[in-house]
């Protein structure tokens, strides 16, 4: 197969090894959400924007299991707390074959995160792609938050654009006596 960024032969990957090294190499962005919760993403969008285009199609899937493993576990493997927390993906029922924030959860599994699947999800379905700020807040996504016994949680989600769904979600999970300790996102949209 063809390399998706060089056109590179590939044995293996979508993505070759060389490319992964030079255009995939995570770093750390920072952000605060209004309610005062942490956001790290790993990315920039505009860096990988043509690869999060491929979410809802077969490629997506492995695309998805690339960038979890570059990103999330790697941050799993140096994440130290003691005992273990735990995490929660944003909607991740399946769509188109597989959950997207899924994928990314499922990467943080290690001795001190443990992932929990469909614990938080939205009972609004309206996209929220290429909305406004204004847009989102009118239609909130009401999120449901499943029962697990564990309080320390950090919240998972693929893209921050404005804030306003972690936002929602944090602040539901805070009402339901969850402490959240951050959110893991893939990338940033607000990171220039």
């Amino acid at each position: 197969m063809k390399c998706l960024l060089c056109e590179n032969f590939s044995l293996t990957q979508h993505i070759c090894k060389s490319c992964q090294e030079q255009f995939l190499r995570p770093s750390l962005y920072k952000r605060t959400l209004d309610n005062g919760i942490e956001v790290f993403s790993f990315y920039r969008y505009e860096d990988i924007k043509a690869l999060l285009f491929t979410k809802h199609t077969d490629l997506g899937y492995h695309i998805y299991k690339l960038l979890a493993k570059l990103a999330f576990t790697k941050f799993a493997q140096e994440f130290e707390c003691s005992g273990y927390v735990v995490s929660i993906a944003i909607d991740d029922h399946t769509k188109d074959g597989y959950a997207h924030t899924a994928i990314l959860n499922k990467a943080l599994a290690c001795t001190s995160i443990k992932p929990l699947s469909h614990k938080l999800h939205a009972q609004n379905a309206i996209s929220y792609s290429g909305k406004s700020k204004a847009f989102r807040k009118a239609n909130p996504r009401n999120f449901k938050v499943g029962s697990f016994l564990e309080k320390e949680v950090i919240v998972v989600d693929d893209i921050i654009t404005t804030g306003t769904t972690l936002r929602e979600a944090t602040d539901k999970l805070t009402q339901e006596q969850k402490e959240v300790l951050f959110c893991l996102t893939l990338c940033d949209v607000s990171k220039k």
